[in-house]
């Protein structure tokens, strides 16, 4: 059995947008090039706008599929097995201490983070909502089992109020889940998460950190610093370490770095 970590360009978008491309045009060849409507302004028009329409749609959809086929684990590209073992790379948890990963998805991370650290446990949480059907609480255990991976456990949890106590981990990992999350303060967010992170312990977080997204990261590195933290760093991923400037900027990942440091 392999696992399937499923993509994080979920196939149905893509298909949605191939459908909704392929709509439009029937559209404008209706309205546009058939004499269902006779010449004038109505016509005009309606060619006018399906056509714009059309065009969006086709490039939308091309975009889509180039961004699945780059996330694709069994692709050429595999960016997302990239990212995931590049992450788990920095994860070191002490013999018999547990991990938590944040928005774990298909278990991707947690398990990478679980089978870099056999003699520990990670614990991967995630609200599994609409947007992403095919992830699921099932099969981030079928993925485990798949991977060999029997320190796991995995449970439904909400990024912006952990169920979990004060310095409850060793570590505290999430990957590209907090820029998704409806929220003016994302710090807050992060926050949360370093909430639950023993003293001592170690975290590492990759997210869009752009100025947009989060605010002024530079300045959350010194507040986490002027808080006891320890070598507190980011580190941007878009310069060659999980991805090129230009893979950043046409995927719409600029900003991707990586917030870590210890407790």
């Amino acid at each position: 059995m392999k696992p399937d970590y499923k993509n994080w360009m979920p196939k149905g978008m893509v298909l949605g947008s191939a459908i909704g491309a392929g709509i439009s045009i029937l559209l404008l060849i209706v309205f546009g090039c058939t004499p269902l409507l006779s010449s004038g302004g109505v016509k005009t028009v309606l060619t006018i706008v399906f056509s714009v329409i059309s065009l969006l749609m086709v490039v939308m959809t091309l975009w889509m599929f180039m961004m699945y086929q780059s996330f694709s684990y069994n692709g050429k590209r595999q960016m997302s097995r990239q990212i995931i073992e590049g992450l788990a790379h920095y994860v070191h948890i002490p013999d018999e201490g547990v991990g938590l990963d944040v928005g774990c998805g298909s278990g991707a991370l947690t398990i990478a983070c679980a089978k870099r650290n056999p003699k520990a446990t990670m614990i991967g949480i995630d609200r599994w909502g609409k947007e992403y059907a095919s992830f699921n609480k099932a099969l981030c255990v079928k993925n485990s089992i798949a991977e060999g991976a029997s320190n796991t456990t995995f449970r439904q949890g909400n990024a912006l109020k952990l169920d979990f106590e004060d310095e409850s981990f060793d570590v505290v990992t999430s990957n590209y889940v907090y820029h998704n999350i409806p929220s003016s303060d994302r710090q807050k967010i992060l926050l949360e998460t370093l909430r639950t992170l023993k003293k001592g312990g170690t975290f590492v977080i990759h997210d869009i950190m752009s100025k947009a997204k989060y605010g002024d990261m530079e300045s959350f590195v010194k507040k986490l610093r002027s808080m006891g933290y320890e070598k507190v760093e980011l580190v941007d991923t878009t310069k060659g370490i999980f991805m090129t400037p230009f893979e950043a900027t046409w995927m719409g990942l600029s900003g991707s770095k990586i917030l870590m440091g210890k407790k």
